[in-house]
C-alpha cells in the first residue's frame, strides 16, 4: 500500500484490510509517517513524534479490537500516557512525563489504535485556534494555510483532514472538538458528560464541561470509537445513560421513525452569522428532509448568554490558576512569567483572585443553562445550528496578547452555539456537509438530548450518505 491508497480509507476500512491480510500494521504506519513527514512542515499539527518506536511496535503489533492496528494520534491535552510527555501547548508545562496510562489511553490501545505522536493545542487548551508560542508557529488549516485549523483540538483536526490519520483523539470543554471539525471539514462528536472515562487520576474537567472523544473522516469511525472507549468507569462522579449495545450496528439498521429537528437560524445576543454559515444550515436542512425527517424553524432557548460566558470564563481562570500554581510551586513570578502567553498569565491572576462564591455561582449557571436547553428541546429530538458564526478564523484573528476576559468574550461571538451543550452535558456534533465556492469547509451542528448520541449519529450518517464528504481532500 502506498500513501495515496492509504488516505482513501477510513479507520474501519483500514482495519478490514488488516484482517484480510491485504496490508500489515507496519505498512499502515509507514504510510502515516510518510504523509506526516511530507505535510506536517506545512500545517504544524504534530508534536512529540515517536516515529521510529511506532514503526518498531507496528512490526509485531497484534491485530485486535475494532480497529486492528490503525495509526492514531493523542492530543497534547495532558491525557496521561506512558509513551508520550505533554506540554499542554505551554512552555511552562513542557515535557511533563507520566508513569501510567489513563483509562482512555488503555481503551484506545485495546481498540487497536497505535499512537505515534501527539497533536498540537493552544496554551492550556483555552483558545478556538491553535497558535501556541510553544508550538513554534501556528497550526494551519489544510484547506487554506492562511486560516486556523481551529482549537483546541486543532492539530488533531488538521492531521485527519490532511490524511495523516483517519481518526484522532480530541477533547471538548467549550467547543474544542466541534470548532476544529468545522474549520477542517471533518466529523466531530462531543459525547454526553460521563460517556467517556476521565480517570483514574481525575473525575471531571473544567467543572464538568470537558469530555474526550475523537475526530474522524467518517461517521461510522466515530460510532465504532464510541463503542470502544465509552462506558462506565469505577469511581467516576458522572455516568451517562446506558448506551445501545452498539452505536455502529444502529447505523446499519433502517430508520423507522422520522426525527423532529429544531432549526436555529439566529444566535444568542443577536450575534451576526455569516451568510455562508446560514447557507450551510439550509443545505443541511435539505439533506435531513430528504432523509425523511421533520425540520422546523424554532426559537432559541431562553437563557442569559452573557451570564454563561462569564461563568465559563470564571471556571477557566480557576483551572488556569490551579494548573499554573501547581507547576510553579511558590516560585517568584519573575522566574516563570515569560513562559506563559499574556492572556494565560492574566487568567492565572484572575483565577488567583476568584472567590469560592463566584466559582459555585458559575457551576450553578451551567446547571441552569442545562435545564433551559433541555426544556426548549422537549418537543424535538435534535437541534440543528451553525457550528460557528463565521468562516474559519484567519491566523492572528484571536490573539493571546490581550487580557483573558476580553479574549474569551471575543471568542464567545465566534462559538456562540457551542458552550451551551458543554454546560448541559448534552452530546453535540459538527457535521461537515458544506463547502464554499472557494473551497472552505463550513460545518453545521446537531445537538441531541443527554445520552442520545445514537440519534445524532444516525442523522449524521444519513447526511453523509446523501451528501458524502469523505472524498474531499485538501491540496496540501
Amino acid at each position: 500500500m502506498n500513501s495515496s491508497e492509504y488516505s482513501k480509507y477510513d479507520a474501519l476500512g483500514l482495519a478490514a484490510l488488516l484482517r484480510s491480510k491485504d496490508v500489515s500494521p507496519r505498512e499502515l504506519m509507514d504510510c502515516a509517517i510518510d504523509i506526516a513527514r511530507e505535510v506536517n512542515p506545512k500545517i504544524n499539527a504534530l508534536c512529540y513524534e515517536r516515529f521510529e518506536s511506532a514503526k518498531a511496535y507496528a512490526e509485531t503489533a497484534e491485530i485486535k479490537g475494532v480497529f486492528g492496528a490503525v495509526p492514531f494520534l493523542l492530543k497534547d491535552s495532558a491525557l496521561a500516557s506512558r509513551e508520550f510527555p505533554t506540554s499542554i501547548g505551554s512552555n511552562l508545562f513542557r515535557d511533563i512525563p507520566f508513569k501510567y496510562d489513563s483509562t482512555l489511553v488503555e481503551r484506545f490501545n485495546e481498540a487497536g489504535l497505535i499512537s505515534f505522536a501527539r497533536t498540537t493545542v493552544p496554551e492550556l487548551c483555552m483558545a478556538p485556534t491553535t497558535e501556541a508560542v510553544a508550538n513554534g508557529g501556528p497550526t494551519r488549516n489544510p484547506w487554506d494555510l492562511s486560516r486556523s485549523a481551529g482549537g483546541s483540538s486543532g492539530g488533531a483536526a488538521a492531521a485527519v483532514a490532511a490524511g495523516i490519520v483517519p481518526i484522532a483523539h480530541a477533547s471538548d470543554g467549550g467547543g474544542s472538538i466541534r470548532i476544529p471539525a468545522a474549520c477542517c471539514g471533518v466529523f466531530g462528536l462531543k459525547p454526553s458528560r460521563g460517556r467517556v472515562p476521565m480517570g483514574p487520576s481525575r473525575g471531571e474537567g473544567w467543572g464538568g464541561l470537558a469530555v474526550d472523544g475523537v475526530l474522524s473522516r467518517s461517521v461510522r469511525d466515530t460510532a465504532a470509537a464510541l463503542d470502544a472507549i465509552g462506558g462506565d468507569e469505577i469511581g467516576a462522579p458522572y455516568a451517562a445513560p446506558s448506551a445501545p449495545a452498539s452505536f455502529t450496528d444502529l447505523l446499519n439498521r433502517p430508520v423507522n421513525k422520522p426525527l423532529r429537528i429544531a432549526k436555529w437560524t439566529s444566535a444568542f445576543n443577536g450575534v451576526p452569522i455569516a451568510d455562508e454559515c446560514l447557507e450551510a444550515l439550509e443545505h443541511a436542512a435539505v439533506l435531513l428532509r430528504r432523509a425523511g425527517h421533520d425540520v422546523v424553524d424554532s426559537s432559541l432557548p431562553s437563557l442569559d448568554y452573557d451570564g454563561l460566558v462569564r461563568a465559563h470564563i470564571n471556571v477557566l481562570v480557576a483551572n488556569a490558576f490551579l494548573s499554573v500554581d501547581g507547576m510553579v510551586k511558590g516560585q517568584s513570578e519573575e522566574k516563570w512569567r515569560s513562559r506563559l502567553e499574556p492572556a494565560i498569565f492574566d487568567a492565572y491572576k484572575l483565577g488567583k483572585d476568584l472567590s469560592a462564591a463566584e466559582y459555585v455561582a458559575a457551576i450553578n449557571t451551567f446547571h441552569s443553562v442545562g435545564r433551559r436547553v433541555a426544556r426548549s428541546m422537549k418537543e424535538f429530538d435534535l437541534a440543528l445550528t451553525p457550528t460557528l458564526t463565521q468562516l474559519p478564523a484567519r491566523l492572528g484573528q484571536f490573539t493571546m496578547d490581550s487580557d483573558f476576559r476580553s479574549f474569551r468574550e471575543d471568542v464567545s461571538k465566534y462559538t456562540t452555539f457551542l458552550t451551551i451543550s458543554n454546560a448541559s452535558g448534552q452530546p453535540a456534533a459538527n457535521v461537515p456537509c458544506y463547502w464554499t465556492a472557494a473551497g472552505l469547509p463550513v460545518g453545521v451542528q446537531l445537538i441531541g438530548h443527554f445520552g442520545r448520541e445514537d440519534q445524532i449519529l444516525i442523522a449524521a450518517a444519513q447526511m453523509e450518505e446523501l451528501g458524502p464528504w469523505s472524498g474531499r481532500r485538501p491540496n496540501v
